[in-house]
């Protein structure tokens, strides 16, 4: 068995297909109409797009409730389109891994097209009057923009998003209208971030005459959505690909690609998924609700994201990796077994929920018990603390700093979980595990340059941190001006002291 577009349309009158949720609709038919007609471009193809945003798009496939697919541009590791997509005719495995240790395979054939460093053909699709969504997701990073690095033209377009906008341009000159671009990258206000990144570089073309004045009012005629997008999408994983050879299936090699990217024919997945949209489309878009996308207004949208990413879910993963990669504990899940880091991220997320406003439409606690009794104990997902570890610097401000500057005087003294993380985070940069054998850190591209004076730091050596504890760009505030510094100077120094005082600290501070 192979994956592609004939076993996946032939696969149905097989008997072992029980086992495995096959497309309903005629692919075929999908790729044409999508070619005739295109309504969605999703740009980065990425695992969380191939399981969560694809497999949207084939339940409406499914249910007859749309009949074009999405179409897919990979703008930065074009390793992604030809290892993971191109070899399988664009079809992709999906596996859901259960906590009992059950898995749900999926079939997900809803892309119709998947394509890389092509401008030209990226910028034809967006001209095409029928399209109604560009979604993105390329990472946190992928949305710096600096207006004295854009490129002189659309012309000559390099970044992805200059490539977009070049795209935009495009669609401008053949009088297109209006549509929406929808960031489903993981972090706070990604359509406000999303569309300040556009408007940069189209203002740069402006400003060297490459474009005309009424583009930049067509930009700003966009849509630009907010989102909040939750499913853990682990690297695909060696034993997982072991159980689908068992049962026939070939080509389950594993790539790492020149650009650190893990892909294959499968991706796996926990089985829980939330994607909540704000309802903002000026051309159109699939009903999008019927296949469990929340769809809802901007201030909805706000209250669920700061509750998953302030509160319930980004900050205590990001405390269980730092935690993790001190301890070299493997994966996520043993984390959980740890008494300890159990707690210390429970304290976190009470201190924390004071802060978050009910949504309404997903409820704060019972969120937060999926998240710890169900979603990170799960022992067949196995995503490690240094994947979670990755870019921490660019988290931190938004997953601790936001509940730092809304929390009262009186709760800040109170704090315990969130002194002991960031004390935590300043031990990991020393580049040490608690054993004290060289560890290393997760890519981290934005880290302050005022961190590197922790690397290498012997034991038992004091240094100066208030020029990292004190830079907002970092925490998101002044850590002394809440009367923080002080404390977590305290605990770092204990945290440094001498090999294996992580652990000895932690039983110590959480005996409480």
């Amino acid at each position: 068995m192979r994956l592609n577009r004939e076993w996946a349309s032939r696969s149905r009158e097989c008997e072992w297909a029980v086992d495995y949720s096959l497309p309903k609709f005629d692919i075929h038919q999908m790729i044409q109409s999508t070619k005739e007609a295109p309504t969605w471009l999703q740009v980065g193809a990425g695992n969380i797009f191939r399981i969560l945003v694809a497999g949207v798009q084939q339940d409406l496939l499914d249910a007859e409730l749309t009949d074009t697919g999405i179409l897919v541009y990979e703008g930065y590791d074009e390793e992604i389109i030809t290892k993971a997509f191109t070899p399988f005719d664009n079809i992709s495995l999906g596996v859901t891994l259960h906590a009992d240790g059950s898995m749900k395979k999926r079939v997900i054939a809803s892309v119709a097209d998947a394509f890389y460093s092509d401008t030209q053909r990226l910028c034809q699709i967006i001209s095409q009057q029928s399209l109604q969504i560009i979604s993105t997701i390329i990472t946190e990073k992928g949305y710096i923009v600096d207006s004295d690095k854009v490129c002189d033209s659309p012309l000559n377009a390099i970044t992805t998003l200059e490539q977009v906008v070049a795209g935009l341009f495009s669609r401008f000159n053949q009088s297109g209208k209006p549509l929406a671009l929808l960031s489903m990258d993981n972090f706070a206000e990604n359509g406000t971030r999303l569309a300040n990144a556009v408007l940069t570089i189209a203002q740069a073309w402006k400003k060297n005459n490459s474009v005309p004045a009424e583009f930049i009012t067509y930009v700003k005629s966009m849509s630009y959505p907010w989102t909040m997008i939750d499913k853990i999408t682990p690297r695909p994983s060696e034993e997982v690909a072991e159980i689908l050879a068992r049962e026939g299936l070939k080509d389950l090699t594993i790539h790492k690609t020149a650009k650190h990217t893990f892909v294959s024919s499968f991706v796996n997945a926990e089985s829980a998924q939330y994607l909540v949209i704000e309802d903002d489309f000026p051309n159109g878009r699939p009903p999008l609700e019927k296949a469990g996308v929340y769809m809802t207004n901007r201030e909805t949208v706000r209250k669920v994201d700061q509750m998953k990413v302030c509160a319930c879910l980004n900050p205590l993963h990001t405390i269980l990796a730092i935690s993790g990669m001190l301890l070299n504990l493997p994966t996520i899940a043993e984390c959980m077994k740890d008494k300890r880091l159990v707690k210390l991220i429970k304290t976190a997320a009470e201190e924390a929920l004071p802060v978050v406003s009910d949504p309404k439409i997903i409820n704060p606690s019972s969120f937060l018990n999926e998240v710890l009794t169900e979603r990170f104990p799960n022992p067949f997902i196995p995503d490690t603390p240094e994947r979670i570890a990755c870019d921490t610097s660019q988290k931190i401000p938004i997953r601790f700093g936001e509940t730092l500057k809304s929390l009262k005087p009186q709760d800040l003294s109170r704090l315990e979980a969130i002194p002991i993380f960031i004390a935590l985070w300043l031990r990991y940069r020393m580049g040490f595990n608690d054993g004290g054998e060289i560890m290393e850190l997760s890519p981290d591209p934005q880290l302050p340059k005022t961190f590197n004076m922790l690397h290498g730091l012997p034991f038992g050596k004091s240094v100066e941190l208030k020029p990292i504890l004190s830079d907002n760009t970092v925490f998101g505030i002044d850590l002394y001006e809440v009367g923080l510094g002080g404390k977590i100077e305290d605990i770092f120094a204990k945290l440094s002291a001498k090999p294996m005082a992580v652990s000895q600290e932690l039983d110590e501070l959480l005996s409480n």
